[in-house]
């Protein structure tokens, strides 16, 4: 009877013990997944933020006005409808053809 009641009880620790590990492994894969995610969140957050920040800036009519008036008549000129670029890869291609015709010369 004392035998089978120190083997339940080392079996019944023994499973606790094992349990226990495997949970708080389990919790602390959960832990880091959160800060990843809280952190990318974070990082989203300020992008837009600051993305609201410039938008209202300048679309606002006033600051146009202002950065005009400063501005010379005769300096202000319009920009041509070439030298607007919808993405980075087509300015870097035009550079590295502005870059190979500098070369040929």
């Amino acid at each position: 009877m004392f035998k089978i009641k120190i083997f339940t009880s080392i079996i019944i620790f023994s499973f606790l013990l094992i349990g226990t590990s495997i949970i708080k492994n389990h919790t602390r894969e959960i832990e880091r997944k959160i800060y990843k995610i809280s952190k990318s969140i974070q990082k989203k957050e300020r992008d837009h933020n600051e993305s609201q920040l410039d938008f209202y800036y300048l679309t606002s009519p006033s600051s146009i006005e202002k950065k005009i008036e400063h501005i010379d008549s005769n300096q202000y000129i319009p920009m041509d409808y070439s030298n607007i670029f919808l993405n980075i890869f087509e300015f870097l291609d035009i550079e590295k053809k502005i870059v190979k015709q500098r070369k040929q010369k």
